[in-house]
């Protein structure tokens, strides 16, 4: 395979877009009511130093529904002399169920033995998911963040290999676009990954930050089916500092920035397909304040903003 040209991709992707229509059985179908559920990223109150267990508790008491933890957080339970038996049983005793989880596999990456032992590491974190009663995990281009030539055909069929791991184990990897990166920065390059793919399990895992961050317009979620996305990571953004400069730990409360979230989010629910939306920021500042103040208040903030896109 050779490289695509940045021309060649979006003119290639732009040809295929809609054919994301993927198909994913056994997906309760949303109305018109309610075609969102809340879910907690635990990035969000990292900096209190909770640790798991007591962020889950905080997220079933204050009212979301999902939650969404790091590798290394159930990684960090685990060596510390925690069984994911008990571990299932907490998430489900707070009324809340796992709907993504934050992975950095380095799936992506062009040497074959360091992607190989990848896969491995990922086939184990889709275990401990799929042991927790999950069913979807990130994929972020995670050890290509710096590539700028990277093959998005080879990176597609990277995806693919991917996807018949969890196929195989009942996980469902979402490839994440990270607009700091240098490869899958964009929605576009994202989608066409999951396009080229060519699996029926292909999906993408959008973020209001990082879409901006990478240069991309929010129209192109447009061009994506519904069950092309499973979560979506919902936060904003200031206007400052600008885009060339903006970095992870300046997203706010959705609806505090100058993001289009509610247009964002009225798009998703024109699809008519069931969507997690996953509180996901850094801000310090907010890893300054008491946590649960910042649980109720994330939690507020996004259904206010969906209200809106449903109004």
């Amino acid at each position: 395979m050779t490289p695509l040209t940045r021309r060649q991709l979006f003119t290639t992707a732009a040809a295929t877009a809609t054919a994301t229509a993927v198909s994913h059985a056994g997906t309760p179908r949303a109305t018109a009511a309610a075609p969102f559920r809340f879910c907690l990223n635990t990035s969000t109150i990292r900096g209190q130093k909770l640790g798991l267990l007591q962020e889950i508790v905080l997220a079933g008491k204050v009212g979301y529904t999902g939650i969404e933890p790091w590798i290394r957080e159930i990684d960090q339970y685990r060596r510390e002399g925690g069984s994911l038996k008990d571990l299932r049983k907490r998430i489900q005793d707070a009324g809340l169920q796992v709907e993504s989880a934050i992975g950095f596999a380095q799936w992506i990456v062009d040497d074959d033995k360091q992607r190989a032992a990848a896969l491995e590491t990922a086939r184990r974190d889709m275990d401990t998911i799929r042991q927790l009663g999950g069913k979807r995990i990130a994929a972020p281009p995670a050890g290509a963040t710096r590539q700028k030539n990277l093959d998005l055909l080879a990176a597609a069929s990277r995806y693919r290999a991917l996807l018949e791991i969890g196929n195989r184990i009942g996980v469902t990897p979402q490839v994440e676009v990270w607009g700091f990166s240098q490869s899958l920065s964009r929605l576009g390059e994202t989608a066409f990954v999951a396009i080229e793919s060519g699996h029926p399990n292909a999906c993408v895992l959008p973020d209001i930050y990082h879409i901006y961050k990478g240069g991309s317009d929010f129209t192109g979620l447009d061009l994506l089916s519904g069950p092309s996305i499973h979560c979506f990571h919902v936060n904003d953004y200031p206007d400052k500092p600008p885009r060339e400069t903006i970095t992870d730990a300046d997203r706010v409360y959705p609806g505090d920035g100058v993001a289009p979230v509610a247009a964002v989010l009225k798009q998703i629910a024109a699809k008519r397909h069931p969507v997690a939306l996953s509180l996901e920021l850094f801000n310090r500042t907010y890893w300054a304040q008491d946590a649960e103040t910042v649980c109720r208040t994330g939690l507020r903030k996004m259904k206010e903003v969906a209200a809106r896109a449903l109004s």
